[in-house]
């Protein structure tokens, strides 16, 4: 059989059930058709819930702990990079891309790395460099995007600030970038961006990816490419039109949205509680960037309403490429699969944005793939990682990974109704996030949930089936305790490969 061809599309921060096929007021068409086209995952997580250690993750294999990048700050070892997914399929004939957002290495790094995505060291790098990259023959990238700051100027920047400021007249689109237009009841980190969307890195990122399919790959090699869109990380900053097109009225919120830390674990009111730990820098980036407080239902309506216009634009992106392949000759021999980094609380229980409280909304992300082999129409409920992601490219490819895997093929979910036990989360907090050290690690099954801070020992589980909105804390309750033995089992289940931790470059 002919080796498919690979497409793996990821947005970032997109939360599992924020698509229209899962029932939220979102407007998906074009992944609402990708998971009737193919195989839906709904009880799909991620490896670790920011994105450096996710990313790095999909890429290896691996878990955060095994890989290194075990928080945001850290930069993955260019070698175990080259030995992910992306180099192997290289070495064994694969032509590969990567198109957007890599976030491989910290952007904030305070001194020069020779990273190219390091602000510092990215006037190394100029508009023609290339690759490869972290295994990727061919990359277009961007640095943070306006999730951190605005597109720098050259001589920094990669391929898209490049793009940005080409026409001579960056000064005045960062001007209608941060330029926001109507009442949105003082939400935090949300208005309507002014900046057309010609130059908005959405449709950047969809246009390079498109770009090289068409004309700059090896046709005589089957392709690896990787999309990574930014958005819907906050800010929340969606362009005009796509920002007014979610009334906000009529978005739907959580329905838990206040905050009960004291029937939460320990860590749950350190980690909003304390002050982040660091240089005057990180510490600002922390306390301002990283944390709202909660917010009035209007509030967060316009939130989530922005939220769902930045989905919905990546959606039309979506759609964009899905096209292309149809029209290539390509959708017949490509395994596409759609996905996030990380989710968001949007709301949950008091909590926006991301941090060390893995409720489901955070935890669970999308997962759509379609292709050759791949069941049409059907929903696994079976729990998932984007873990798996590189193990399933390996067996499709008929290759052998280049490091140990964690993950395991999901070639028997795309294409039969097995079974799968658990997935597994974890998460090497260093204290300047949340001002205290966590060793976290969960594992979800089908029906339950168990996180346990594995310096202190306490912990929390949860019954999904009966409590899917997390509100009673089973953990150490005797009446559950055949349930945490079990849970407690694969919790220990994890390799022994466990390496030191690392000393962050920057903030992330």
């Amino acid at each position: 059989m002919t080796r498919p061809n690979f497409l793996i599309i990821s947005a970032d921060q997109h939360r599992g059930d924020c698509l229209g096929v899962e029932g939220r007021k979102v407007r998906t068409p074009n992944l609402d058709r990708l998971a009737r086209d193919g195989t839906r995952f709904t009880a799909a997580i991620c490896p670790s819930p920011v994105c450096q250690p996710a990313r790095a993750s999909i890429l290896t294999g691996q878990l955060c702990r095994t890989h290194g990048v075990h928080d945001n700050g850290i930069d993955l070892d260019a070698d175990t990079g080259d030995m992910g997914f992306a180099g192997t399929l290289a070495r064994a004939g694969y032509d590969t891309g990567f198109f957007g957002k890599a976030h491989f290495s910290s952007y904030d790094a305070r001194d020069p790395t020779g990273r190219p995505e390091s602000v510092l060291s990215s006037v190394d790098f100029g508009p023609e460099w290339t690759g490869p990259y972290m295994g990727f023959g061919h990359v277009e990238l961007m640095l943070s995007g306006p999730t951190n700051h605005p597109p720098l100027a050259p001589p920094q920047g990669l391929h898209y600030e490049h793009f940005f400021y080409a026409d001579g007249h960056g000064a005045e689109k960062t001007r209608l970038y941060h330029e926001g237009r109507g009442d949105t009841k003082n939400a935090a980190q949300t208005w309507h961006s002014q900046l057309p969307t010609n130059w908005h890195y959405t449709p950047w990122t969809a246009d390079r990816a498109m770009d090289w399919l068409r004309q700059a790959r090896d046709t005589d090699r089957p392709f690896c490419a990787w999309v990574s869109f930014v958005d819907p990380h906050h800010p929340f900053d969606c362009p005009e039109p796509w920002s007014r097109l979610h009334d906000p009225a009529e978005v739907d919120l959580p329905a838990h949205r206040t905050r009960d830390l004291d029937k939460r674990p320990w860590w749950h009111r350190a980690a909003i509680e304390n002050s982040p730990k660091g240089d005057a820098a990180e510490v600002a980036v922390r306390s301002n960037y990283s944390r709202i407080e909660p917010q009035t239902d209007d509030q967060l309506r316009e939130i989530i309403a922005n939220t769902y216009g930045q989905i919905a634009f990546i959606d039309e992106q979506v759609g964009r490429i899905l096209t292309l392949l149809d029209e290539a000759g390509l959708a017949e021999n490509t395994i596409v699969i759609y996905t996030s980094d990380h989710g968001d609380w949007l709301g949950d229980h008091g909590h926006i944005l991301k941090g060390p409280m893995p409720y489901e909304g955070l935890l669970r992300v999308p997962f759509l793939a379609k292709g050759p082999g791949v069941r049409a129409g059907a929903v696994v409920g079976e729990p998932v990682s984007t873990l798996d992601i590189a193990a399933t490219l390996y067996d499709y490819a008929g290759v052998t990974p280049g490091l140990p895997q964690h993950g395991q093929s999901l070639r028997p979910q795309f294409e039969s109704d097995a079974a799968r036990d658990f997935a597994m989360m974890e998460w090497e907090l260093l204290p300047n996030r949340v001002g205290v050290a966590l060793s976290l690690r969960t594992v979800r099954t089908k029906d339950a949930k168990l996180t346990v801070e594995l310096r202190s020992g306490a912990g929390e589980m949860y019954d999904l089936a009966a409590d899917p909105h997390e509100m009673t804390n089973l953990f150490d309750h005797p009446d559950h305790a055949d349930m945490q033995e079990a849970l407690t089992a694969y919790l220990h289940a994890r390799a022994n490969d466990i390496g030191p931790n690392r000393t962050a470059v920057g903030p992330g």
